[in-house]
């Protein structure tokens, strides 16, 4: 970018301080404008649409429409804005989901001051950034590597199950619920696991959220 170029950017997390201490450091940096600033992720297709931003700042975990599906939204409808996000989370959850939907970066907020503005100009250039503390080659690994391709191979009945599990049910609960037994319960959760290639049931529930299954 020349010397003269500002990049414009709009700033979505829930927490004042945040958005803020975020101002500040690009202010300070110079070569940015902040033309916007949301905190729920409901308002963020229209901020975009009326700023046109070149780089969105997003958090992950947002009141109202999570950050992957705002990230997923913002790409299809202004293809012109690099969605950055800009997360407390470092679980490859959530980092491949937000790769998985186009974004041009993950970062994390502890990221240091002078290495948020490189990233930001980075992202704005069309390189995809990750925080230092990610494994390029961890995050890109595809979900579901065991044998599916991913939350998208899922049945019905599988996203049926999942949903119940994310309650906190038990498989015998969730044979009651279903009306089948815990054995096919039980069967179901094996293929969900291999399809989306989750560990615990917790790490299943966590991968759901950030894939629009279930809300958050």
């Amino acid at each position: 970018m020349g010397d003269d170029e500002v990049i414009s950017v709009v700033i979505v997390d829930d927490h004042a301080l945040l958005r803020e201490g975020t101002r500040q450091i690009l202010e300070r940096a110079g070569g940015f404008e902040i033309v916007g600033e949301a905190d729920d992720g409901d308002k963020v297709e229209e901020l975009v649409a009326e700023t046109a931003p070149d780089v969105l700042l997003l958090d992950v975990r947002l009141p109202g429409a999570n950050g992957v599906e705002v990230a997923r939204r913002v790409a299809q409808a202004s293809p012109g804005t690099k969605v950055l996000m800009l997360s407390a989370f470092d679980e490859v959850d959530y980092v491949q989901a937000c790769l998985a939907v186009g974004v041009a970066g993950y970062l994390l907020k502890t990221t240091p001051s002078d290495e948020l503005v490189g990233a930001i100009r980075a992202a704005y250039a069309g390189v995809v950034v990750l925080g230092p503390g990610l494994s390029s080659n961890l995050v890109r690994q595809p979900v579901g590597t065991r044998g599916g391709s991913g939350v998208e191979a899922l049945t019905s009945r599988e996203r049926e199950v999942v949903r119940l599990v994310a309650l906190g049910l038990s498989n015998k609960a969730i044979a009651l619920e279903l009306g089948i037994s815990p054995r096919t319960v039980e069967g179901h959760l094996n293929h969900v696991f291999d399809k989306v290639g989750a560990s615990s049931r917790s790490a299943l529930v966590r991968l759901a959220m950030v894939n629009g299954l279930i809300e958050s």
